[in-house]
């Protein structure tokens, strides 16, 4: 049982709530699921929401005609890298059965008992296979985003599937593999966008690692007050994400917020800040 506390600002124990929470290895859906309906105050967002969004569409590039268009289609990358660090793929090579499937896997994940999650739960950051709300150490200046995750490390393209949940182990594994492959094809095409031999980034193993995070966004009693995900910048090479049919997903942009509204079938990739580097 978790409870909300609700004294005045000078009684309230920013540490003891953030330390409450995570004795009960539940997370977010764990506190949804008890009924609370006041937000803990660490997942408030004091910070000014913007209502500077812009009507504006990032760029979709289609793989379709990779062997034919490649030089076309390798421009198409540079200029959205460049002007925008974003860019959404069609026709990519990736089916929509393993996208429905890692999607699936996580609703499955995450909408088990608390249980069967807890011996999962950790803020360990080396652990390899976990599930958080909470990465680290939260500091008090930054909100905590309201969802979970679960995610998985793979080093030299490696992870032993017996440290994958049962309940959607063949779900990761499936979507890894095509990950893997679409990886080899960005690296390549990134590789050319930069100017630099298409072997380039494959040479130099810079994406041989991967780490998937499959994030769960539970209803929120208070959603005026906090957000999903916090805005944040990938620290990574590159992030290839799925989005399922909901929405919400917004990218910083000229100092405007970009509304992405997914596109069925459609993956996105996010330049993150070391290859921006």
């Amino acid at each position: 049982m978790y409870s909300v506390n609700m004294g005045n600002d000078g009684d309230y124990d920013w540490e003891k709530e953030v330390e409450e929470f995570e004795k009960t290895k539940a997370g977010v859906k764990g506190l949804v699921d008890s009924g609370v309906v006041k937000i803990p105050r660490f997942f408030i967002d004091q910070s000014e929401k913007s209502s500077n969004v812009a009507q504006l569409q990032i760029p979709v590039i289609d793989f379709q005609e990779l062997k034919t268009r490649r030089m076309e289609i390798v421009e198409e990358i540079r200029k959205a890298s460049e002007i925008w660090g974003f860019f959404q793929m069609v026709n990519h090579g990736v089916p929509m059965s393993a996208m429905d499937a890692i999607l699936e896997g996580t609703r499955k994940f995450h909408e088990q008992t608390k249980e069967s999650k807890m011996e999962y739960y950790s803020t360990d950051m080396m652990r390899k296979v976990k599930f958080y709300t909470i990465l680290g150490t939260l500091q008090k200046s930054h909100a905590a985003s309201w969802r979970d995750a679960f995610s998985c490390t793979f080093t030299d393209d490696m992870l032993d599937p017996a440290a994958i949940p049962p309940v959607c182990r063949n779900e990761i594994a499936k979507y890894m593999k095509f990950m893997m492959k679409l990886r080899d094809t960005l690296s390549d095409l990134l590789s050319e966008a930069l100017g630099l031999s298409r072997d380039f980034l494959r040479n130099k193993q810079f994406l041989k690692s991967e780490s998937l995070s499959c994030l769960y966004y539970p209803a929120c009693p208070e959603p005026e007050k906090t957000f999903g995900t916090e805005k944040h910048a990938d620290p990574t090479i590159l992030t290839v994400l799925v989005q399922d049919d909901t929405g919400g997903l917004q990218i910083h942009h000229e100092n405007y917020w970009v509304d992405v509204p997914p596109i069925k079938g459609a993956l996105i990739a996010n330049i993150g800040s070391f290859m921006q580097v």
